[in-house]
């Protein structure tokens, strides 16, 4: 098929990869224009961005969608399909009706649940058991389009956003080929998404990354986990009557310990919560590297009666 390809993140490269390696056309890939990053603020491409040009692809990245140039510019494609993964743009109706097929979009939940920005995230941190990817067919609610094909894996105790975001990049990338290849082969039909159990990933925001330990120590956990790798949810402890903030970044729930929330318990970093207990794992202290728990008590012995903030 002659495609576009319209995505921006880490999340979106292999599913580009998988497409060009199936053997399809990318007429032309879109992404977030550059920002500014790191320390010296230079102009960076996103991660699709740079992949496509490495692989010598023609790279577009307006700021919007909504002119009219821009829609003239889409529909001189002339495309059988765009496929959208983590664009970070709204697609106007122009925009969706001008490929022959549509736009499809690959989405990191079940829908109707976790509609939006942070469906990775925020499944861990809801405590869900399984999560999957779904290609849909776009329309102009926010992933409201009926459904194509699934694929689905379980949320086990050691998994964070870092591991399920890889899981379900590579998972994605395969559905999408099947769904490509079923739409040209089978006339793959669509299905609506349910009514019920329709839930919204809203974008990740500072009042989600502070521990708050008076919460049950499972929900604590699913928070770390749900955060980690980024934005990371924190905690404060105190060096020199100062508080300094420490992110957690992996964590164990221990439904068999308990004591006053914030007070530590062992030598092991394991925390009381308002239920329970979570041993922390991986820690990272602001300005510093993420480490063990281990080697971060080497340098900043909290000890049995210690508390954290």
């Amino acid at each position: 098929m002659r495609l576009a390809f319209m995505g921006s993140p880490d999340f979106a490269v292999p599913s580009l990869k998988a497409l060009m390696d199936a053997g399809h056309e990318i007429a032309c890939v879109y992404s977030q224009p550059p920002r500014p990053a790191g320390r010296g603020k230079k102009l960076t491409p996103t991660p699709v961005h740079a992949f496509a040009e490495a692989n010598g692809l023609e790279v577009r990245h307006p700021e919007s969608l909504k002119s009219q140039d821009e829609k003239d510019a889409f529909a001189a494609l002339d495309l059988d399909a765009a496929i959208v993964v983590a664009y970070g743009l709204i697609l106007p109706k122009a925009i969706l009706d001008a490929p022959k097929l549509g736009c499809i979009n690959l989405h990191g939940s079940l829908l109707p649940r976790w509609r939006g920005a942070a469906p990775m995230q925020r499944a861990i941190m809801a405590g869900d058991e399984i999560t999957g990817v779904q290609t849909m067919q776009m329309e102009k609610g926010l992933d409201t389009g009926p459904v194509f094909l699934t694929a689905t894996t379980p949320i086990t105790n050691d998994d964070t956003a870092g591991s399920l975001h890889d899981r379900l990049a590579d998972l994605g990338a395969k559905l999408l080929v099947e769904t490509l290849q079923e739409l040209e082969q089978n006339g793959l039909e669509s299905r609506p998404q349910s009514e019920d159990g329709v839930t919204y990933a809203h974008k990740l925001g500072p009042d989600d990354t502070r521990i708050d330990w008076n919460r049950a120590g499972e929900e604590i956990d699913w928070q770390i986990r749900g955060l980690s790798p980024f934005p990371g949810a924190w905690f404060e402890i105190l060096q020199n009557e100062k508080p300094v903030r420490v992110k957690a970044l992996m964590s164990e729930y221990l439904a068999d310990r308990s004591g006053n929330p914030g007070d530590v318990l062992d030598d092991e970093l394991t925390i009381a919560c308002g239920k329970g207990a979570v041993r922390l794992s991986r820690v990272q202290k602001a300005g510093k590297s993420a480490c063990s728990a281990e080697d971060f008590l080497r340098g900043n012995p909290l000890t049995l009666g210690s508390k954290v903030l």
